[in-house]
């Protein structure tokens, strides 16, 4: 059985709340993933990230707070470590987040900001989708 293609919606990220990133990378290589040797600082979200690829398209995204001030930090201090959002790959942010407000949906900023990788991005409100936090995710145009 094959699956129908999503010509504007794929699965980028799950991304996973956690104390310490080196410790939690652990679980995951011995699962066989492979992360990438760049840890990033998104300074505006105050965490660090860590990828691991797991197919072509989607990625584990490991987030550790640097800051008390860090939703991370709050989420983690609330509902301990764990799963905190999945993020869906668009291709364009602003008009989905239009397209999704006149549908009815909430969204946690007013426009898209610039979150890891360069990416544009904004979250749905869990309280627009049942409960869980979903981010749209425009991957940076790339320079020639």
């Amino acid at each position: 059985m094959s699956l129908p293609e999503l010509d504007d919606c794929v699965l980028d990220h799950i991304a996973i709340a956690v104390k310490n990133i080196p410790a939690s990378k652990k679980i995951y290589e011995d699962l066989g993933l492979k992360f990438s040797p760049l840890v990033e600082e998104v300074k505006e979200q105050k965490v660090f990230t860590a990828f691991a690829s797991i197919d072509q398209n989607a990625h584990i995204e490991l987030l550790e707070p640097t800051s008390e001030e860090s939703t991370i930090f709050k989420f983690i201090e609330s509902k301990g470590e764990g799963i905190h959002h999945l993020c869906f790959k668009v291709s364009n942010v602003v008009s989905k987040t239009k397209e999704l407000t006149d549908k009815g949906y909430r969204f946690i900023y007013p426009g898209p900001k610039i979150g890891a990788g360069g990416c544009l991005v904004n979250f749905i409100h869990p309280k627009s989708t049942g409960g869980v936090l979903i981010e749209l995710s425009q991957k940076p145009v790339e320079e020639k």
